[in-house]
């Protein structure tokens, strides 16, 4: 538990001398009873889970050859593990969407499908890391079927 206070005493550090997040971000995290290499379950709901869950679904529409845009429409299961970062684990759900890729819309503003016969869901497992501090999101593990 010593090593783990001293390894997020030095990301806040690092992160108040970039100006990034808020001394607030520090005393979460410090705070937090999540052990550094141990799996903690979290709500589905939650923002970071939502906003790595929007990585993995930009990632799987990167890789495919689908005219339309998939989004996340259900997240059953979050968990989160301190490694070099924060690496999300997520079970969801991805749908197809009205909005085609040549357009770039926000997925924010797109409805899923409508006509049945467009209509695609997949399940998929998705592991996300986030280095905080470099403000950097991977996508190292996803399994869409």
């Amino acid at each position: 538990m010593r090593r783990a206070r001293e390894l997020l005493a030095f990301c806040c550090l690092v992160l108040s001398t970039t100006g990034r997040p808020s001394r607030d971000f520090c005393a979460q995290t410090l705070n937090s009873d999540v052990k550094p290499g141990f799996p903690k379950t979290i709500n589905p709901n939650d923002s970071a889970v939502l906003k790595a869950a929007r990585h993995s679904v930009e990632r799987f529409n990167n890789c495919t050859n689908d005219i339309f845009l998939f989004k996340e429409s259900h997240i059953s299961r979050a968990l989160v593990q301190i490694v070099k970062g924060l690496k999300y684990m997520l079970d969801m759900e991805i749908g197809r969407t009205s909005c085609k890729k040549t357009q770039h819309p926000s997925l924010d503003n797109c409805d899923f499908q409508t006509n049945h016969t467009l209509q695609r869901t997949f399940s998929c497992y998705s592991e996300v890391w986030v280095i905080p501090w470099l403000q950097r999101f991977e996508v190292p593990v996803l399994h869409c079927q």
